[in-house]
């Protein structure tokens, strides 16, 4: 198992919990026990043949000889005081030898003793994460890393310090196992659409890596996921703009990574102005700037005006009609159409549907690209069986501007004619050899 959070959590487990067993002396004294809930006071173990068999297991160096002993210890010792301190040397153990799957069944068996035991659901909330970024049952394990982050705030918000952990180590405890907790109830919203809750966890987990190590790469696990949080809302947040940059950044400008930030600033800002200039600053500042800010592109009603303002509509394009008409201003509306209706237009269209006297056209990028119509085109003439295009085929015609809808957008046009394509010219005939 690769070196992570988990396994500085399971090291500060081990050290803990072997400090505070070390401390009673050989011999066990006839105190009552302390239940589990109450970590600050110790647990003391009255048989001495239980004693020394729990202090054989502590103090045994080699991993694969002290899961062995801690098992037998369990198996032996079912109903021991310090059960709960045995199975979380266990799962210390099992993480040493890089068995994955003892390890969080041993983490199942802590939390049967005490569901609130803030280890045991740092590495389930870590492995369940995991397993669903690496596709397996991704949805339930998406839904369990949510589960178990959420209920490990929960826990460490009222967890007291174990004795024999020094503050500065509990402190470092406790900022670890917060990003594993809100990264994994972060990304567990992300699966399930639940942006808001996405990103207030992943923000809360990147704040804590910044703190901790602001160029860690291994940031990047989070920092990402924050980014589609923020970017995949509808608005948009601009500040994942900073964390898509980011996040380009700590993936050494991941391709994918770039091409998705640059479209989604382009698509607020409405232009690409700027965007190298933000994937340069974010390489060497984990956080944005308190003056962190994008421009927002003009909204739709703007650009229409804009346009309107700017341009003559008898030489405006359909796309740039489908703009005007669908999102400017009623006045902006009757202002054009007073200017084109009535206007001959030729141009080129993809048939949608057409019979002998009138034709389904889309003219505009995004209508030909859904294979949706946005013009009604009625002949002049009925055409000849023969002329009739067929549907998917681009035609060129020409007709007048009638009348048009804004929602959905429809364009109808009368006295409509076939522009006949230009003929193809013979291929030149190669002079005959000179003898």
């Amino acid at each position: 198992m690769k070196k992570s959070l988990v396994t500085l959590v399971l090291a500060l487990t081990a050290l803990a919990t072997a400090q505070q067993s070390a401390a009673p002396a050989a011999q066990p004294t006839a105190a009552a026990t302390q239940p589990a809930q109450t970590p600050q006071q110790k647990k003391e173990i009255k048989d001495p043949a239980e004693y020394n068999s729990y202090i054989a297991a502590l103090r045994e160096a080699n991993p694969q000889a002290q899961a062995q002993a801690f098992e037998n210890f369990l198996q032996t010792y079912p109903n021991t005081v310090v059960k709960e301190d045995a199975l979380e040397q266990l799962m210390a153990a099992y993480e040493k030898l890089g068995n994955a799957a003892k390890m969080t069944d041993t983490a199942r068996r802590v939390l049967q003793v005490d569901p609130n035991n803030v280890r045991a659901l740092a590495l389930m909330a870590f492995t369940s994460r995991s397993a669903a970024e690496a596709g397996q049952a991704p949805q339930q394990n998406a839904a369990d890393a949510a589960k178990y982050g959420q209920a490990g705030l929960q826990a460490l918000a009222s967890m007291s310090k174990p004795e024999g952990l020094s503050d500065a180590d509990f402190e470092k405890f406790k900022t670890q196992v917060a990003i594993i907790f809100d990264g994994s109830a972060g990304f567990g919203a992300l699966q399930s659409k639940d942006l808001p809750g996405a990103q207030k966890y992943l923000q809360a987990a990147v704040d804590l890596r910044n703190k901790e190590n602001p160029n860690d790469p291994a940031a990047l696990r989070d920092i990402y996921p924050l980014a589609l949080a923020y970017l995949e809302a509808t608005p948009i947040n601009p500040s994942g703009l900073w964390w898509i940059a980011r996040a380009a950044a700590l993936s050494n400008a991941n391709p994918q990574i770039v091409k998705y930030g640059q479209f989604k600033y382009t698509k607020f800002h409405g232009s690409s102005d700027g965007w190298d200039q933000l994937l340069t600053q974010a390489k060497t500042s984990p956080a944005p700037p308190a003056d962190f800010a994008v421009a927002p592109a003009p909204s739709p009603a703007e650009q229409a005006k804009r346009l309107a303002d700017s341009k003559n509509p008898k030489e405006m394009t359909f796309d740039e009609l489908q703009l005007i008409f669908t999102d400017g201003s009623p006045e902006v509306q009757q202002k054009v159409w007073g200017q084109v209706k009535g206007t001959e237009i030729p141009f080129a269209a993809k048939v949608i549907s057409a019979t002998r006297t009138k034709m389904e056209l889309a003219a505009t990028a995004d209508d030909i690209e859904k294979n949706v119509a946005d013009v009604t085109l009625t002949m002049v003439a009925p055409l000849p069986l023969t002329k009739v295009p067929k549907a998917g085929e681009e035609t060129q015609v020409l007709g007048k501007l009638d009348s048009y809808s804004s929602s959905p957008f429809m364009i109808s046009m009368v006295e409509g004619q076939l522009i006949a394509k230009p003929a193809a010219k013979p291929p030149a005939k190669k002079p005959a050899p000179k003898h």
